[in-house]
């Protein structure tokens, strides 16, 4: 076995179709020597069926973030296929359809409660869910949307990715004495499930073709991929509480 993470035992959710970013560390992962488990929720016959599309195929977890139970018992469900895990992909976000698109002033509270929860509060809630698998030298890596700037109709999903990245950097601090890592990859707009989701994701489009000093690809998720595997390899040993910009450099640009 060869390859960048040659031997390694990752777990990786939000694999919906093949052109989410988590299809393509999963794909990326396989091929440089890790063994791969995913997690679905909903729809798992979809998720199972995007993982035969793998170079090869991968188990498939039921994981709902926002469930106890499923948190309580993922343990053991990857204990059934691996006997620990190195690294942890955080691919997760989800927000009712009030919180996005221009609606922040009217979002009631259930709502952002929702994208709170499920996008930013279960960051922790996996990894702890995943520490009794992890030892020193393991990685967590989540995916967020740079949140240092109010964005045109992201509204609270920008509140809740702001929280991930708070989240990450305590993530660090904490399980740092344990040897445990955790960084974050700010991708560019990416033409995905998620994307689709929100009302006015063409501004985003717009703007970074016009200015991002490398150009930036829609729908090329490889960079954003080959970022969660080098945090999740052992080139970043002493890197952690990090946010990693995979955008084409427009984090950098002025208005």
């Amino acid at each position: 076995m060869s390859g960048l993470l040659a031997g390694k035992r990752l777990l990786v959710t939000g694999v919906i179709t093949d052109a989410s970013i988590a299809f393509s560390v999963a794909k990326l992962a396989q091929e440089n020597g890790a063994q791969v488990v995913l997690t679905g929720y909903g729809r798992l016959s979809l998720v199972e069926r995007i993982a035969r599309r793998l170079p090869e195929p991968a188990p498939v977890i039921e994981l709902d973030v926002a469930n106890a139970e499923h948190l309580a018992g993922l343990a053991d469900k990857v204990r059934e296929h691996v006997d620990g895990l190195d690294g942890v992909v955080h691919s997760i976000g989800f927000a009712p359809q009030s919180c996005l698109g221009g609606g922040f002033l009217d979002a009631p509270w259930e709502d952002v409660a929702t994208a709170l929860h499920v996008s930013t509060y279960s960051y922790k809630s996996l990894a702890m869910a995943a520490l009794p698998l992890m030892q020193p030298g393991g990685a967590v890596v989540g995916l967020t949307f740079d949140a240092t700037k109010a964005w045109p109709v992201y509204d609270w999903m920008g509140v809740a990715k702001a929280g991930l990245e708070s989240a990450s950097r305590y993530l660090a601090m904490h399980l740092g004495k344990q040897g445990i890592r955790s960084n974050l990859v700010a991708a560019g707009p990416l033409r995905t499930i998620a994307a689709k989701s929100i009302p006015g994701f063409e501004q985003f489009e717009d703007a970074w073709a016009e200015r991002a000093p490398l150009g930036w690809s829609l729908t090329d998720q490889d960079p954003a991929a080959r970022a969660c595997l080098a945090l999740l390899s052992d080139w970043f040993p002493a890197t952690t509480g990090e946010i990693v910009h995979v955008d084409g450099g427009y984090h950098a640009i002025g208005a």
